[in-house]
């Protein structure tokens, strides 16, 4: 994108809805590259990762490493008011899953591919940790 406000205009549902696309497509990319195995394997791993509560715990994982304007993208689409909740996703996780996603596309839009690999890379490592107790959406500021 050639211009920086342009993307700062959408609305954040806007950015979530590529960054979903962008997420997914990083997400498959990643499972392929570790190596040839069946696609139902590979699909039921993508799911894992894909799913609002993984997005959240990374985002969560990853807030102290943003900059200013990457948190600002990310409350924005936090704060979105998003229409519905799957019935399987708390309403936190899913709104820190919007946000995730909101900035996924902002980046993309930016055409930052070397922030995005460095944000999907802590995505990655947020999902090897040990499940860690003291996860908590309510961590993200409000």
């Amino acid at each position: 994108m050639e211009n920086n406000a342009a993307a700062k205009s959408y609305s954040p549902l806007t950015l979530a809805f590529m960054g979903d696309a962008v997420y997914e497509m990083l997400v498959r990319n990643y499972l392929v590259s570790q190596g040839n195995c069946p696609v139902r394997s590979l699909n039921r791993r993508k799911i894992e990762l894909v799913r609002c509560q993984s997005q959240a715990k990374a985002l969560v994982f990853m807030w102290p490493v943003l900059t200013e304007t990457e948190k600002e993208i990310a409350m924005r689409g936090r704060n979105a008011h998003v229409g519905h909740v799957p019935r399987n996703a708390s309403v936190g996780d899913y709104h820190a899953a919007t946000a995730l996603e909101a900035l996924f596309g902002y980046l993309f839009l930016e055409d930052q591919g070397t922030r995005l690999g460095q944000l999907f890379a802590l995505c990655m490592e947020s999902d090897r940790q040990e499940e860690d107790k003291s996860f908590a959406v309510s961590n993200l500021p409000q």
